[in-house]
């Protein structure tokens, strides 16, 4: 056992080695200063060009409009001057300006002005500070007094330096003041788009930069990490292939490798974490997930990331638990939901209200929805109960829902978010039937000036899966995807079934949008349920009309989101018929169901 033992140290030595001496090579790719621009000029730690990204905290956009980020991710806030010394950046945000004139109890604006809250790793301070609680009823709670109401949220502040003896079930916004404020109903004239701000950064956070590290913090606590490197796993690729022979060492070194892995993807999450995890949403640990669920006793849902749970806080909310599989042990589900969610505060988007990430226990905690998904609603073979039927104008109101809220993510956000999962089963109902998008693990962020996204593999659920998403012959995936999936879901609400039925007598009707196109274009009756009268007519062919031409085969043939809103918001006489599309109905044969949510087709 000596050789095998010693040849065991000699390969651990090795890789330390290896580790050491990529851990300089990462270092030296950050030099000590770069060059801004005129206005900017050098920067250097804890501030980053928006180009090197792992090079510190706050990014800097060098353009001839500089400008930063105090939360990564968030607002681009408009740098008037520039210190590096004694780290104050002056910000006079005049695009902000203007949105708080138009609407000065704005939810955007606030939180584009909002101010990141302390943490062991730096801190964002300026003179003088508003602190508003964001909540979503009215409250009764003293100490608060009424500050103004948004279309979705209700504001209310206390004095600069006062903390309320309840804490409200709130979240807390932090807003720049100008100077010498004394507390006054009238906020809106108090809040300033130009202040000063200066950054401090602890001494542990600079020491653990200059050796090369990454700044972490888990829980107020301050935790220093070098990030494994694409380099570093190729190469113990290249030692392992070595001494494939040696079938024991193999084990050994996977073991060795699986382990560092996942307390990799474990540190990786928890720095992703402090880069985009919105500060007012609670972490909660996984006792308490079990406790706020009663074990998971109530099971609301199932797909492929997991199982959803209907659970109650402390303060009796009532919420949906998402509890996301094992198998996806390197965080990437949970990321990407959190990368998209956090980044979105919207009336048709599903709000987050906390998570759990606890070794390889992940949930995410969301605002619960009483009448649950769409799909139940408007699939009668599935649920043949009459209090199913939702009525034409309720459709048609959830429709324009669903379609503001894909409009907010292609268009209202920093970022594009392009969902890639649009179906009925991701669509909730609150108590009034609002809807609201949800489940953004599929979710691609890309920058707004970007027109078509490379994508490595395809994503969605069969059946609702723009053509160009599988196939690039069919042109570039881009926000027109979604387009795609939102006509598919569509043409379902109006059909009042799936578009893929094999079990139809006549095998015209299998494909419904192709069945209905003909229906259309011989001027004949649409055939489908739950048509009283003319109205429910007009807005039959209305959603039918505005479906066929978002699932346009070329993805240049379909309309934005935003023209979609105004065919709908429109009047039916002024909508052309669209091209047909030339994927005609597909034969009974070779469709194959995999779920009931799953339908894959062979054209």
């Amino acid at each position: 056992m000596a050789p095998f033992t010693l040849f065991i140290s000699f390969l651990l030595t090795n890789l330390a080695v290896l580790h050491s001496a990529e851990e300089e090579r990462i270092h030296t790719r950050c030099s000590r200063y770069y060059f801004c621009n005129d206005v900017i000029g050098n920067i250097s730690f804890p501030f980053k060009k928006r180009e090197h990204p792992q090079c510190g905290l706050y990014s800097v956009d060098c353009s001839e409009r500089p400008r930063i980020q105090f939360i990564e991710g968030g607002y681009w806030h408009e740098i008037e001057s520039f210190s590096q010394s004694n780290k104050i950046i002056s910000i006079n945000d005049k695009e902000l300006q203007q949105r708080l004139e138009k609407d000065s109890c704005d939810d955007e604006s606030f939180e584009y002005l909002s101010l990141p809250d302390p943490s062991p790793i730096s801190n964002v301070s300026v003179t003088s500070t508003l602190t508003l609680f964001k909540c979503s009823n009215p409250l009764s709670v003293p100490d608060l007094e009424f500050c103004c109401s948004s279309a979705s949220h209700t504001y209310y502040y206390t004095s600069p330096n006062y903390i309320p003896r309840a804490s409200p079930p709130c979240t807390v916004v932090l807003l720049p003041l100008l100077p010498g404020w004394n507390p006054l109903n009238q906020h809106h004239s108090t809040l300033t788009v130009n202040f000063t701000v200066q950054v401090t950064v602890s001494r542990k956070c600079s020491k653990c930069y200059d050796r090369g590290g990454m700044c972490l913090a888990h829980e107020r606590e301050f935790n220093c990490s070098v990030a494994l490197k694409g380099d570093q796993i190729s190469i113990l690729k290249l030692g392992l292939g070595a001494v494939a022979g040696v079938v024991a060492l193999a084990v050994i070194s996977c073991l060795i490798f699986w382990k560092k892995k996942k307390r990799q993807d474990h540190l990786n999450v928890e720095a992703f974490l402090r880069n985009y995890w919105p500060l007012h949403v609670k972490r909660y640990s996984y006792s308490d997930v079990r406790k706020m669920t009663n074990s998971f006793k109530k099971k609301l849902g199932q797909g492929g990331y997991g199982g959803v749970y209907k659970g109650e806080l402390k303060d009796g909310r009532l919420v949906a638990v998402k509890v996301l599989n094992r198998s996806k042990g390197n965080g990437e589900e949970f990321m990407n939901e959190v990368a998209a969610i956090s980044r979105t505060s919207h009336v048709n988007i599903v709000s987050l209200l906390g998570f759990c990430f606890e070794g390889s226990k992940r949930a995410l905690i969301y605002e619960f929805m009483p009448n649950g998904s769409l799909e139940k609603f408007i699939f009668d073979a599935n649920n043949p109960r009459k209090d199913h039927n939702l009525g034409w104008e309720a459709l048609e109101q959830i429709s324009l829902g669903i379609a503001r809220g894909l409009e907010y993510l292609h268009r209202g956000c920093n970022t594009r978010i392009l969902h890639f999962d649009i179906k009925p089963h991701n669509i909730l109902l609150d108590e009034n039937f609002l809807p609201k998008i949800s489940d953004f693990g599929l979710a691609k962020i890309c920058d707004r000036k970007e027109s078509i996204v490379s994508m490595l593999y395809a994503r969605g659920t069969a059946g609702y899966i723009a053509p160009e998403v599988f196939c690039r012959n069919f042109g570039g995936v881009s926000h027109k995807s979604d387009v795609y999936s939102y006509g598919m879901m569509l043409s379902e609400m109006a059909g009042g079934r799936r578009n893929i039925n094999v079990e139809v007598e006549d095998t015209s009707e299998i494909y419904f949008p192709h069945w209905i196109y003909n229906r259309l274009e011989m001027d004949q009756e649409l055939g489908l349920q739950s048509i009283m009268n003319e109205e429910d007519k007009v807005r039959a062919r209305k959603l039918i009309i505005v479906s066929l031409w978002c699932i346009q085969t070329d993805p240049s043939n379909r309309p934005a989101i935003r023209e979609v809103i105004e065919m709908l918001e429109g009047s039916v006489e002024s909508l052309q018929m669209p091209p047909k599309p030339y994927l005609s109905s597909p034969p009974k044969s070779p469709v194959v169901v995999l779920d009931s949510s799953t339908t894959l087709v062979s054209i």
